[in-house]
């Protein structure tokens, strides 16, 4: 059996709904919110480029760096002037070396002052960028607010919680809209998932009651000792016909019911699970010579004890059945990896393609076969598994085992 396609296991986390940190960086993720952000903020850093940049030319030209004063000094009986500021200016100068002294100084201070309206507003504009960058990523997270609403609600919804509704307060705008059409589709689910659960319950009802009585009706026949072998060999034949409907019956039921999240969950040890199974497969694996075996840890999930039995005896089932004639072996461990349960039953057998495996999760489909010609099972079993692992969050890999046989791996949240 190959890998099955791994199934969705939760929803991807929106990007503007707030939650745990993910990755070494995660305000480097280029979410919506940061997209807005940037938005804002750069439309407002261009802004402020553009007006500092009229602003400084404006300044530069109206000082007119290189110029002549509005004045000169033509003459006078005595001119003694000293600066700290201008070292060009000193007594006992001509007059032409003096204005000449007070030109240049006078660019001077005009560069110096450029220089300083440039840095200042500079450190003004890089403020302000970071007040507009922190006042645009709340305004971002404000406006999109209601769609971190939507989002919950439809991860509370995936979790098989139908009743939940957004319910949107706010202007009538596209965001309510969207609110509203999202109610309005829950509440199309939630009749169509209740109208699916009475169906089941009652189609549960209408199948196994006649079923059940053909059962009785041919075991009391069985039990009559005057009856003919011919009557007693079609009664047996019957009765098998039967045992099998009933399995086929239950099969669908529970592939049906197990397709749907479940709600209410227990903590469950994969490790009991397992010896259960392996408890109720002893018998069969021992008249067909196959050795179980493994060691299982404790590995604790939250789910439905019932369902999670199914997983494994179905696998193990499927692995004693699926065996060589002499020498085998099934082997069945639990462990807890990376933060997942894992539940690993490998079991020798005939050699299966990695092309196969696929078709050997879909309903009624064996191995080379595609309808129910097997007293293997009603071939229904791989399948429940796959369906109640999804519903349990998880999954089940499978690869072809080297020399023959399967490695089934199902990995659950813990």
């Amino acid at each position: 059996m190959a890998a099955a396609p791994a199934p969705p296991s939760a929803p991807p986390r929106p990007t503007w709904d707030p939650g745990p940190p993910e990755g070494p960086f995660p305000w480097l993720r280029p979410t919506i919110r940061i997209r807005l952000t940037l938005l804002y903020g750069g439309m407002f850093l261009i802004a402020g480029i553009l007006l500092l940049s009229i602003i400084y030319l404006l300044a530069a030209q109206a000082l007119r760096e290189g110029s002549n004063l509005p004045f000169k000094i033509v003459g006078g009986t005595k001119v003694d002037v000293t600066s700290t500021t201008c070292p060009g200016i000193g007594i006992d100068q001509s007059l032409d070396h003096f204005n000449q002294a007070i030109t240049e100084c006078v660019n001077v201070q005009r560069k110096h002052a450029l220089d300083d309206l440039l840095s200042r507003s500079l450190m003004a504009l890089l403020g302000l960028s970071i007040i507009a960058f922190a006042f645009g990523y709340a305004m971002a997270g404000r406006v999109l607010s209601p769609l971190g609403k939507i989002t919950r609600t439809a991860r509370r919804v995936v979790g098989s919680d139908l009743t939940r509704r957004i319910e949107l307060d706010g202007p009538d705008d596209e965001l309510k809209e969207l609110a509203d059409t999202f109610d309005e589709m829950l509440d199309r689910l939630e009749r169509a998932f209740t109208a699916q659960q009475r169906f089941v319950a009652n189609a549960s009802h209408e199948l196994r009651t006649p079923l059940a009585i053909n059962r009785t009706l041919l075991e009391v026949h069985l039990s009559d000792p005057a009856a003919p072998v011919e009557l007693q060999q079609l009664g047996r034949t019957l009765l098998a016909t039967n045992e099998r409907s009933e399995q086929l019956v239950e099969g669908l039921l529970l592939l049906a019911r197990s397709d749907n999240q479940i709600v209410e969950r227990k903590p469950v040890d994969l490790a009991e699970v397992a010896s259960r199974a392996l408890d109720q497969a002893r018998g069969e694996a021992e008249s067909k010579g196959v050795e179980i075996r493994g060691e299982r840890a404790p590995a604790v999930v939250q789910g439905n004890g019932v369902l999670l039995e199914r997983i494994a005896l179905n696998l193990v089932q499927n692995a004693v059945r699926y065996n060589v004639a002499a020498d085998g072996w099934v082997e069945v461990t639990t462990e807890v990896q990376h933060g997942q349960a894992v539940l690993l039953v490998s079991n020798t057998g005939p050699v299966v393609p990695a092309y196969e495996i696929d078709n050997l999760f879909e309903p009624f489909r064996r191995l080379r076969t595609e309808r129910t010609g097997s007293d293997k099972g009603v071939g229904l079993g791989l399948s429940i598994a796959r369906s109640v692992a999804r519903a349990h969050g998880g999954r089940i890999h499978s690869e072809p085992r080297e020399g023959g046989g399967l490695v089934m791996r199902v990995t659950l949240p813990i």
